[in-house]
């Protein structure tokens, strides 16, 4: 499966963000799929994920209430809805998709992923 992400940009602080991640080749309906991100000189962290249906989401804590991951499997499309940005929200984002029955929160066991966006966000 290829991921396209995509929404990126140069925000000010308390902004808003929509992410997008557009699957193809595959349905992803198949796959839980999450959402990394990585600063740079930091290692790539874990920031949401979604079940296959949609019911289980699991954030870490420095986005819960902020960030939103939704998915819509018919246009086979993942979101990351992002509010109250922050300065050190500064990232690249990457998309991913694990093929296991379990929604993991390590990068290293999702089997695919985009290229990644960038999001700026200034104080």
């Amino acid at each position: 499966v290829q991921l396209q992400a995509s929404g990126g940009g140069l925000v000010q602080a308390g902004d808003s963000l929509r992410l997008s991640c557009v699957a193809s080749g595959r349905t992803i309906s198949s796959y839980g799929m999450g959402w990394f991100r990585q600063a740079p000189g930091k290692e790539r962290e874990f920031v949401a994920a979604i079940s296959r249906s949609g019911i289980t989401t699991y954030y870490r804590d420095s986005v819960k209430g902020r960030f939103t991951i939704s998915r819509d499997n018919a246009k086979n499309t993942v979101y990351l809805q992002m509010k109250s940005l922050k300065a050190e929200d500064t990232a690249v984002y990457f998309c991913a998709a694990d093929g296991s029955e379990w929604l993991p929160k390590s990068s290293r066991e999702y089997d695919y992923w985009g290229q990644g966006t960038q999001v700026t966000v200034s104080s």
